[in-house]
């Protein structure tokens, strides 16, 4: 025998956790007074109680209450007749026992608190038995990190569903909320209430980025996401540290900056950080094409930047709730201020899911980005690629429609940021000498290329598409093909740098 064996043997023979007479005093005091159920109504449903009588019973309570007539003895007698259910619920003498059984209409929403725990606490053993039984080999598709994301996506949705808690919050409550965002945002330097990205026309029109917030940014191949989000991101930990600077010697920074990178290696991405920052270009730094003072200034840098608090994690295939996990693990032990994804279109659904469809998976996703920026508290910024249609437009600006399997990206996004480069286009346009019989021609339309080549070098827009708590419209960046670098454009006096 297992030694495994006794121990859940012991187990088998308890009784699943259950209060009748909870659910008997609380059904009474419904009948007694149904004002009774405005204190169960949020979070208590018919499945909740243990004995299925029960679970009727307050199904047909609450049916008649929502429809605004009375639920008491005598009209669920009624009700229990015509539909041929009243011997099944145990008569008319049962319906005057769960009156006498009514302890108090006060104690309603206590009654309640408790049947709802005793049902949380049958589906937490539920959600072990399938736990062990997938441990001994019920489900072999799954391997041992599977089985603990299925687990804990179980978990998680049995805490987001199983929540009693929640409700309203005054107004007042609310207003000194609001009076303290709009005190940060006035004390702080550039009037950004949320956290800096590190470009200025950026945060101007945004505030920063907010906790809550699920912000998708997309372009396609060849624009620039990747860099533009790592910029974003080592802009916020270059914020947080000066945050933490500032408010005194030792403090550390209120948060980490959580970089998922599902498509480059935290390698790649810290290379291109050091080829931004020294200057030094990243493809010079891979083949080792550096002088002396250039690897100098390169070691210089690496040390100025890498106390940032910046966390990088290069898993390919990331799934949601692996994700998630990581997520609430580093606000634990670090803290967390905002997280990144690139991309969306590489993760992979919790474990245990299987969508019947592409779109309901990346549906899936973005719904549950969502949820962990509103669990934790903090800005989601999520990369998206863009569809095919745009090559087959003239003009190539990327639009809502373009979100590729937009599904829901669209409608659970709380802003939607696009970047285009012109510059990436027009240069597949380069006029060739056997399309221009004509020498002039030909040498007019080069010349025409060469001035409108001019006009968008180092320039990439940004399309604020939609944003819930503000305006639209574009803002006009700086961008550096040989460092992978945006930068703020200073229209007046834009050099070398941008500035």
């Amino acid at each position: 025998m297992n030694s495994i064996d006794p121990p859940l043997a012991g187990l088998s023979q308890r009784l699943p956790p259950a209060n009748l007479q909870a659910e008997q005093a609380l059904l009474g005091a419904l009948l007694a007074n149904n004002r009774a159920y405005e204190r169960v109504a949020e979070f208590l449903a018919a499945e909740h109680f243990a004995d299925p009588i029960h679970g009727r019973i307050f199904q047909a309570i609450a049916r008649r209450i929502e429809a605004g007539q009375i639920a008491d003895a005598i009209t669920l007698k009624g009700e229990f007749e015509h539909s041929g259910l009243l011997e099944e619920v145990g008569g008319v003498g049962y319906l005057a026992q769960l009156l006498a059984a009514m302890v108090g209409i006060i104690n309603a929403g206590d009654y309640g608190r408790t049947v709802h725990d005793a049902w949380i606490r049958r589906q937490l053993i539920e959600v072990g038995e399938v736990m062990v039984n997938r441990a001994f080999g019920a489900e072999p598709e799954l391997d041992g990190v599977a089985q603990i994301e299925a687990g804990e996506q179980a978990l998680f949705d049995l805490a987001t569903t199983g929540a009693s808690e929640g409700g309203f919050i005054s107004f007042e409550n609310a207003l000194a909320e609001a009076i303290r965002g709009a005190e940060r945002a006035f004390l702080r330097s550039g009037h950004v209430a949320g956290l800096a990205t590190g470009l200025r026309d950026l945060d101007a029109r945004m505030g920063g980025l907010h906790p809550s917030d699920l912000l998708i940014l997309a372009g396609r191949p060849g624009m620039g996401k990747s860099a533009l989000a790592t910029k974003i991101a080592f802009g916020a930990a270059r914020a947080l540290a000066a945050e933490a600077e500032a408010a005194g010697e030792g403090r550390r920074p209120r948060g980490q900056i959580a970089l998922f990178s599902l498509e480059m290696s935290a390698e790649q991405l810290a290379t291109r950080l050091l080829a931004e920052e020294s200057r030094i270009s990243g493809d010079r730094i891979r083949r080792g094409d550096i002088g002396q003072r250039d690897f100098d200034r390169f070691v210089a840098v690496s040390r100025e930047i890498a106390a940032l608090p910046l966390q990088i994690d290069d898993t390919p295939a990331l799934t949601l709730s692996a994700l998630r996990t990581r997520c609430r693990r580093l606000k634990r032990t670090k803290g967390l201020a905002l997280v990144v994804v690139d991309y969306l279109q590489l993760m992979r659904p919790a474990a245990g899911t299987r969508p019947e469809n592409r779109v309901l998976e990346i549906s899936q996703i973005t719904q549950g980005l969502k949820a962990i920026a509103k669990e934790l508290a903090v800005p989601v910024l999520a990369l998206s690629q863009l569809s095919r249609a745009v090559e087959g437009r003239e003009d190539k600006r990327p639009q809502l429609s373009d979100l590729r399997e937009s599904g829901t990206i669209e409608q659970d996004a709380d802003a939607v940021l696009f970047i285009y480069r012109d510059e990436y286009y027009l240069a597949q346009r380069e006029p060739k000498q056997m399309a221009f019989p004509d020498e002039q021609k030909f040498h007019d339309a080069v010349e025409k290329w060469k001035a409108d080549m001019e006009r968008v070098h180092n320039r990439a827009e940004l399309f604020l598409a939609k944003q819930r708590h503000g305006p639209t419209g574009k803002i006009d960046l700086f961008f550096e093909a040989e460092f992978t670098r945006f930068a703020d454009l200073d229209h007046h006096h834009s050099g070398a740098d941008g500035y």
